[in-house]
């Protein structure tokens, strides 16, 4: 026992900051209170709160010898990269709604007068070390720096593709607020984000942030960033409302039927971002293939290709044995499929999506390496122009508002 109390010791002691901190005191007894976690865990509303562990099936087929396999997994070429400058994000958007995906699940969202930054990433990793772990494909397309004021950073989870210690210690020096899921908060106090700028929230809690509302939404995920996985830290979906529109951002998730409550309660949404990368058959409980995003999205709008889809968790980090391109052309085939309007803005490229064209060139074909009998030679045209029918979301009332965990 002392050895193992030892070793237990000098893994503590190498431990990097970056794994962050597990949640204590009131923190720890609110999340015991919560009716999302029994026995020690929080849980899934579909059960499955993690993958089934096959990593030695899946380190075989990542590190398998087709060399072709291997080479599809990355771009070919230079991702090309929208050269975004404050002053094009000075001006407000026309109709009230802009976002800007800065790559993998990072998007600025301008929504009626107010500034969200979900999932933000600016490291060259995401990973505890920086010699280590998955490297981003390409740059980040606009500096922290540059991006402005924010009102307020939203995090899904405390997976280091989504929460990224040196994006939030740049940040915990402005006077953004956090809104985060329950117990993630441990992890920012860490970082020296102030505990009154924090809302940390359970699923179906509502927070009010200036002139909108932000709701922590199920997902089905699980999280963890340290030596072990305790489960003590919630992973959420988010709702975000203003006086005239209404934006949903997926985070990590499964696909699950509580797509259709959400939507229900909370939409039609403008915009949908969803994640539709990184999923594989060895994890098919915890993140969706881009059939499964488009499902999703049809859910969250009443069953109707209402409102836009913007793909994301794709094209940035390499996370799952897949092409690279694949997720891309997976969205475009399911859009078409339903009939749904999407968004494939390039990674730092803005986009009003309630205006009448949003991008819609599969960029990533001029950097992928090509198929085997080549491209698919449909053409976008009918998801771009605002010719499916699009309600129109509608603000709320004031919500609930829920004390700083």
């Amino acid at each position: 026992m002392t050895g193992s109390r030892s070793l237990s010791s000098g893994l503590r002691a190498l431990r990097p900051a970056a794994f962050g901190a597990d949640p204590s005191g009131e923190r720890m007894e609110r999340i015991r209170r919560s009716p999302n976690y029994a026995d020690g865990v929080f849980r899934n509303p579909e059960g499955a709160p993690r993958p089934d562990g096959a990593m030695r099936e899946v380190a075989k087929i990542y590190f398998r010898r087709d060399k072709e396999a291997r080479v599809r997994r990355a771009p070919a070429g230079v991702v090309p990269v929208h050269s975004t400058t404050l002053a094009d994000l000075a001006a407000p958007p026309a109709d009230g709604l802009r976002l800007t995906w800065m790559g993998h699940s990072s998007v600025l969202a301008e929504i009626d007068g107010h500034r969200v930054l979900f999932d933000p990433v600016w490291g060259e990793r995401c990973s505890p070390f920086d010699f280590a772990g998955p490297k981003r494909l390409h740059p980040v397309p606009v500096p922290l720096a540059a991006l402005g004021p924010v009102d307020v950073v939203v995090i899904s989870h405390d997976h280091y593709d989504h929460l990224d210690m040196p994006t939030i210690k740049a940040l915990a020096d402005t006077d953004t607020v956090f809104a985060v899921p329950l117990g993630v908060g441990a992890h920012l106090e860490h970082w020296g984000v102030p505990a009154d700028r924090l809302r940390e929230l359970d699923w179906h809690e509502t927070t009010k942030v200036g002139g909108i509302s932000l709701t922590a939404t199920p997902a089905r995920h699980f999280c963890g960033r340290g030596l072990r996985n305790t489960q003590h830290t919630l992973w959420a979906s988010w709702a975000v409302a203003g006086d005239e529109h209404r934006i949903y951002h997926s985070g990590d998730t499964g696909y699950f039927a509580g797509f259709a409550d959400i939507g229900a309660e909370h939409g039609p949404f403008d915009a949908t971002m969803i994640q539709i990368g990184a999923y594989s058959e060895f994890w098919p409980d915890i993140h969706m293939t881009p059939e499964e995003g488009m499902r999703a999205h049809l859910d969250l709008q009443g069953g109707k290709p209402s409102g836009v889809m913007m793909p994301i968790h794709w094209a940035t980090f390499n996370l799952a044995i897949h092409p690279w391109a694949e997720p891309g052309e997976g969205t475009v085939t399911a859009a078409r499929a339903v009939g749904a309007r999407i968004a494939l803005p390039r990674p730092g490229e803005p986009f009003e999506p309630t205006a009448e064209t949003v991008p819609s060139e599969p960029w990533w074909r001029g950097v992928a390496l090509e198929p085997r009998g080549g491209w698919p030679t449909a053409v976008i045209a009918a998801e771009t122009v605002r010719d499916a029918p699009h309600d129109k979301a509608e603000g709320t009332g004031d919500p609930e508002s829920v004390p700083t965990g």
